[in-house]
């Protein structure tokens, strides 16, 4: 009796045994899946967390793309075929990234060119910052460049006014001057002989006489010297096709005449014959010389 109840407490205790490494192995199991399945959530977590770090990166180095590009300035064709090709890699990283399954290897992929990309923009906005540089420099230099061509335009003109303004004043110096001016009117004879009168009826021609003022600015040399004549009511006796400049005007003249300036106080003549009848009254005589006026007279016919 004895040994059979050792005999189904060896039995039990086997079983007992089995059980428990059953249950140890189901544990072990259990513990292995459990720590798998971990393992794996984290890992997607990771690539998950990476992933999503990478696309906010490619955002970032896009968005320091378009403010670099923003610069008003002419790019060369290098920086234009680079800035195309960085274009280009931050739309294929932006698709690559927005694939819903990435392994470890794409994302170590990925990683690496986007490091390129960061690298890329940062040497492009260096080129970039430093043509802005050079372009403020040039237009610095340029629109100093106007200044200084303005000012010296501004100087010209001011030293072409005074010279001009100076060379009036030099002509207007230079102008020869009438003096001890004198008008005689005569009748003519039939012999020829000119005889002084003082009636209108009978005087056919007016004497002008006078010497020149000493000038040293003037030039010796000859000088068209033209008269105006003017009747008792004023009105100019002219030819309309006598033409002359004096004082900044056309004008008509009455007769003209070159004299020779030699500054020695030598006295002329010049005669104007009337076209017309001599009328009562006084008449008016202006001389002009070199563009200016040079010496005026009146006579009074009865």
């Amino acid at each position: 009796m004895s040994d059979q109840n050792e005999m189904v407490n060896k039995g039990d205790r086997n079983k007992i045994y089995f059980l428990i490494v059953v249950i140890l192995a189901l544990l072990g199991t259990n513990a292995y899946l459990y720590f798998k399945d971990r393992h794996q959530s984290q890992r997607f977590v990771t690539v998950n967390t990476e992933k999503d770090r990478l696309k906010l990166e490619v955002e970032k180095i896009e968005a320091e793309l378009d403010k670099v590009n923003a610069v008003n300035l002419t790019l060369t064709e290098k920086l234009q075929e680079e800035q195309k090709l960085a274009r280009a890699k931050i739309a294929e990283l932006k698709l690559a990234l927005q694939n819903g399954k990435l392994t470890q290897g794409d994302l170590l992929v990925a990683q690496k060119e986007v490091k390129e990309l960061r690298e890329f923009v940062k040497n492009y906005s260096d080129e970039i910052i430093r043509l802005e540089k050079e372009n403020t420099s040039l237009r610095t230099e340029r629109d100093s460049l106007k200044e200084f061509a303005y000012t010296a335009n501004q100087k010209a003109q001011d030293l072409e006014k005074k010279n001009t303004a100076l060379k009036e004043k030099v002509k207007t110096g230079a102008a020869l001057k009438a003096g001890n001016v004198q008008v005689i009117a005569y009748k003519v004879k039939n012999s020829g002989k000119n005889v002084e009168v003082t009636r209108a009826g009978t005087a056919k021609k007016l004497s002008v006489s006078f010497t020149i003022v000493s000038n040293q600015l003037a030039q010796k040399d000859y000088h068209k010297v033209y008269l105006r004549v003017f009747d008792p009511a004023g009105n100019l006796i002219a030819d309309g096709e006598n033409m002359f400049e004096a004082d900044g005007e056309q004008m008509q003249y009455s007769s003209s005449t070159s004299i020779s300036y030699n500054d020695d106080n030598t006295s002329y003549t010049m005669d104007w014959v009337n076209p017309n009848p001599f009328i009562k009254g006084i008449y008016s005589i202006i001389l002009y010389a070199d563009g200016f006026t040079m010496g005026r007279a009146t006579i009074s016919l009865r």
